[in-house]
């Protein structure tokens, strides 16, 4: 079942002007996109924002009130959903626990009446595929919530789907167990080279393993795009507060010089950042606001030497965190303090509440905002 990703891969999914009401409440708005065959596509947003009902639209377990879906170049209105290729690994796991994991994991081929060396064949191999070789005659209702989460996935997986979509199968988890189930579902998925479509609301876990991430509010896109691209480039404050932690400051646009842009930024001063830095279709007299992550900004400790621009700053508070600390700093101009992080390496001390410090951050950095 191992499969190499194309280069130029064509749209398996591909969702065109998608609404969907139930009486007077809009889940759905017009949502538009394609996704890629063989790629790893999360659909992350808030509770509410209608990731589980486009999920389930996919699925074929609810029908769009307007717009269409295609799968694989078909049509999929009033197509069943166990006539779609796709396969459904439910937050619940589904797994009946009266039943061994061979014959969960083998339900749905029983339809095909395969001789019997041919199934446990199959069963054999979709355990291998989740790290479970040998744990068929095990009963189901025995297994960890790992163990049962991989069983889910092996029974997904058997069907050989077109595209597994995956309801916030970790959500469940303890955090260990989590973030290693995030490693194997990505290395499964690289493996097999199947799509995956995941839901959640956990951005952390949509950066790790995504190759795209839909960012959803209010039943619409806000922004479709590469994990790293979302982190840098956020289109709107929304975006950019969703995804991790940035601290946002005035600014007002002061003109234009060749391929810079200056600002007059609060707390920051008079800076030329790059016109690149602009969205498409963004003019420099449309910025009203800039942020910049907490990464992007250090603190200068003693005997240090500053790496940009430098302004005047005091520790409001100090958050300890092992291999991180996390400063709230206040600065000249700004009433909140901005939030900045700073890795705990090999002798670099952590400065108390009060301390007076220097705050270093570089230009390129900022990203700007309507």
């Amino acid at each position: 079942m191992t499969a190499a990703k194309a280069e130029n891969p064509k749209p398996i999914i591909t969702l065109d002007n998608v609404t969907r009401s139930f009486g007077s409440v809009q889940a759905l708005r017009g949502v538009t996109a394609e996704i890629r065959e063989g790629e790893f596509f999360s659909l992350l947003g808030p509770s509410g924002c209608g990731k589980t009902t486009l999920l389930r639209m996919i699925a074929g377990f609810d029908e769009p009130t307007s717009g269409a879906i295609t799968l694989d170049g078909k049509p999929m209105a009033g197509i069943a959903a166990n006539h779609r290729p796709t396969n459904m690994v439910f937050q619940s796991y589904a797994i009946f626990p009266h039943l061994s994991v061979a014959d969960n994991v083998g339900y749905g081929l029983k339809k095909k009446r395969l001789p019997k060396a041919e199934y446990d064949r199959e069963v054999e191999e979709a355990l291998k595929m989740v790290s479970l070789g040998g744990y068929g005659p095990r009963a189901a209702h025995t297994l960890s919530g790992g163990q049962r989460q991989r069983v889910a996935l092996a029974r997904a997986l058997i069907m050989r789907p077109k595209v597994i979509l995956l309801d916030e199968p970790l959500s469940a988890l303890d955090k260990k167990l989590r973030e290693q189930m995030q490693i194997e579902l990505r290395r499964l998925q690289r493996s097999v080279g199947i799509t995956f479509i995941l839901v959640t609301h956990d951005q952390e876990e949509a950066l790790i393993m995504s190759d795209r991430i839909a960012v959803m509010f209010d039943g619409q896109i806000a922004q479709l795009d590469s994990p790293e691209a979302l982190y840098r480039k956020p289109n709107t404050q929304r975006v950019a507060s969703f995804i991790g932690v940035m601290n946002f400051l005035e600014a007002r646009p002061i003109g234009e010089k060749g391929d810079k842009i200056s600002l007059d930024i609060q707390a920051l001063g008079l800076l030329d950042i790059p016109a690149s830095a602009l969205p498409e279709g963004m003019a420099a007299s449309e910025i009203s606001r800039v942020g910049v992550r907490p990464e992007m900004m250090s603190i200068v400790l003693e005997g240090a030497k500053s790496t940009g621009h430098d302004i005047e700053a005091e520790i409001a508070e100090a958050e300890y965190y092992g291999d991180m600390t996390y400063y709230l700093v206040k600065l000249s101009g700004k009433d909140e303090p901005v939030t900045i992080s700073m890795r705990n390496t090999a002798g670099r001390a952590v400065l108390e509440a009060g301390s007076k410090t220097r705050v270093s951050f570089s230009p390129e950095s900022i990203v700007v905002f309507q």
